[in-house]
């Protein structure tokens, strides 16, 4: 069942190295989607709720870039995907520097689609979060 998951989540990672954060249909209709810390954290229930805060997210950042560094299956039901994102940070149109950072995604799949999604600015947050850190 991991492996299944694994195949899961790079499936939804695999558009968003492209750029392309626009497809949902891997999401249970009642996802818990969070924002563990970051820019705006917070927690929204369901698809259209989690598409709006993703795309409020994504509108503060000019060319970002998201690569996937490892898929980490931690459980029957959880998949950690380590990323390292770079881009510019942008806030009311002025540019606030450059984003050089290495997040973690948290993925809770259950029968096929992911009920709960966890997004870590901070890796290592996410690292002790699901006890892998020092």
């Amino acid at each position: 069942m991991s492996q299944e998951n694994v195949e899961l989540v790079k499936a939804v990672c695999t558009p968003w190295e492209r750029g392309d954060f626009s497809s949902f249909e891997w999401a249970h209709p009642e996802i818990e989607f969070v924002f563990a810390d970051g820019l705006t954290p917070g927690t929204w229930t369901g698809v259209a709720a989690m598409n709006k805060a993703w795309r409020e997210n994504l509108t503060a950042f000019e060319g970002l870039d998201v690569k996937v560094e490892q898929y980490v299956p931690l459980d029957s039901e959880r998949v950690l995907v380590l990323m390292h994102n770079t881009g510019r940070g942008k806030a009311s149109g002025f540019d606030v520097g450059h984003l050089d950072n290495r997040s973690a995604n948290l993925f809770h799949v259950r029968d096929g689609k992911v009920t709960r999604l966890v997004l870590y600015f901070e890796r290592q947050r996410a690292l002790e979060a699901v006890g892998l850190s020092d």
